[in-house]
């Protein structure tokens, strides 16, 4: 069974930073685009970043020049995609998700989330 997993989050003050980590269990999903989502309380899940086999990257307007998304497919274990958060703002406090490996079951598979808190 695919899955994966994401790490990183935790509670940082405004201006920080934080990596975030999303491990894919089987390293042919480096095939597939590779997501990140994020979700407040009270608001509707929504998306933040991705990355494609070609590692061609796409962001939100509100965390652009912010937020950098790579890929490592270097690994013989897992595929790793990673989001570097700079510059965090209040307004970036949320669970965030990795969504992936689309080849292995349609919509892709999506991981239990990592809770990022931004303090001002």
């Amino acid at each position: 069974q695919v899955q994966v997993v994401e790490s990183g989050g935790g509670s940082v003050r405004a201006g920080g930073s934080l990596r975030l980590a999303c491990a894919a269990s089987e390293t042919s999903c480096y095939i597939d685009d590779m997501f990140w989502y994020r979700q407040a309380p009270g608001k509707e899940r929504e998306f933040v970043s991705s990355i494609d086999s070609y590692g061609t990257t796409k962001y939100a307007d509100s965390v652009k020049g912010r937020f950098t998304i790579s890929a490592d497919n270097a690994n013989s274990s897992v595929y790793l995609v990673y989001l570097e958060m700079n510059n965090l703002k209040p307004e970036d406090t949320a669970m965030y998700y990795c969504r992936g490996c689309g080849s292995w079951y349609p919509g892709g598979v999506w991981g239990r989330g990592t809770q990022v808190t931004v303090s001002s």
